[in-house]
């Protein structure tokens, strides 16, 4: 099965200016906008942009800086209305023509996670898909969505609150009492 991209913009090192930045900005049409919101299991992404430069470093290496904006429709983690949230996100990533490959069974990741080996072409959809996966709200809530107190009960008996469950809740109280006791 392969993996289909919803949104591409390739750039190829080779091909680019090896003195000075590369400036793109993206604006992905409605469609394109569509597979990404699919592709990330969202409503909607009404706005999308991605902007900045690919610029040298050194005689192989690449530094990719930009700004991503979005504007995403999401359900409430609650209610499933509808959550619209604005982003605005900083992305940077360096691409190392001789990228250290790890060695041994457990490899410690670097601090620096913004590094990655050159590949031959650096899919700029694929950079502001994925930086716009990483910053989308994990439990986006609608205002004034609040959970409330859960009951739970078997069929035909009285409904117990959630503070009635909670199984250490008199242990403090049992505890004192103990102490008395000694």
């Amino acid at each position: 099965m392969t993996e289909t991209v919803p949104f591409t913009h390739p750039l190829r090192p080779a091909e680019l200016a090896g003195r000075k930045p590369t400036r793109f900005r993206i604006a992905p049409d409605a469609p394109a906008r569509a597979r990404i919101a699919d592709s990330l299991g969202v409503e909607a992404i009404p706005n999308l942009s991605f902007e900045g430069e690919l610029a040298p470093q050194g005689r192989r290496d690449w530094i990719l800086k930009g700004k991503l904006a979005a504007k995403v429709v999401q359900p409430c983690v609650i209610t499933l209305a509808p959550v619209t949230t604005k982003i605005s996100e900083k992305v940077t990533r360096r691409y190392l023509a001789d990228m250290p490959e790890p060695e041994g069974e457990e490899v410690e990741m670097p601090e620096d996670d913004t590094m990655e080996a050159l590949p031959a072409v650096i899919d700029l959809g694929a950079v502001l898909t994925e930086a716009l996966s990483l910053s989308l709200p994990l439990y986006p809530r609608a205002a004034g969505a609040e959970l409330g107190d859960a009951e739970y009960s078997e069929p035909g008996a009285e409904p117990l609150a959630e503070e009635v469950r909670r199984p250490f809740a008199g242990l403090a109280d049992l505890l004192k009492k103990g102490q008395k006791d000694d």
